[in-house]
């Protein structure tokens, strides 16, 4: 493992720690937006493990996954989460509609999106 692999490996475990500390204290907006950090940094993992040029400096999760040459082999099922996650980023960094963010981000909710993040990181470590 290169040590941009384990660099970024290593900051999406810690966001997906977090994620999980922001679910246990109700702090619902931030499960959302950890979850989206904890599957920006492991696709940019990817990303390094596979290619030399510069990480990408971006947070969209859709163009990484196109970047690392990832996208095309994900189940249907984490492309549609990716949609789901993409827009939590630049709600919980801009919430201008915090009210409304508040209430779609259940605790059930943030359950199912914390779900899927473990199921799509390990998916994706499987490929590192």
């Amino acid at each position: 493992m290169t040590d941009k692999v384990k660099y970024w490996s290593e900051l999406s475990e810690y966001d997906y720690d977090t994620a999980l500390a922001m679910m246990q204290t109700g702090r619902y907006l931030y499960v959302g937006f950890m979850c989206h950090q904890t599957i920006e940094k492991i696709l940019k993992a990817y990303f390094n493990s596979k290619d030399n040029d510069p990480t990408p400096f971006t947070h969209s999760l859709a163009y990484l996954a196109k970047k690392a040459n990832i996208y095309e082999s994900l189940p249907d099922q984490f492309k549609d989460f990716i949609d789901v996650l993409e827009p939590l980023n630049i709600e919980a960094r801009y919430p201008s509609h915090k009210e409304q963010l508040m209430k779609s981000l259940t605790k059930e909710r943030c359950q199912s999106i914390l779900d899927n993040t473990r199921k799509l990181k390990i998916w994706i470590i499987e490929k590192l």
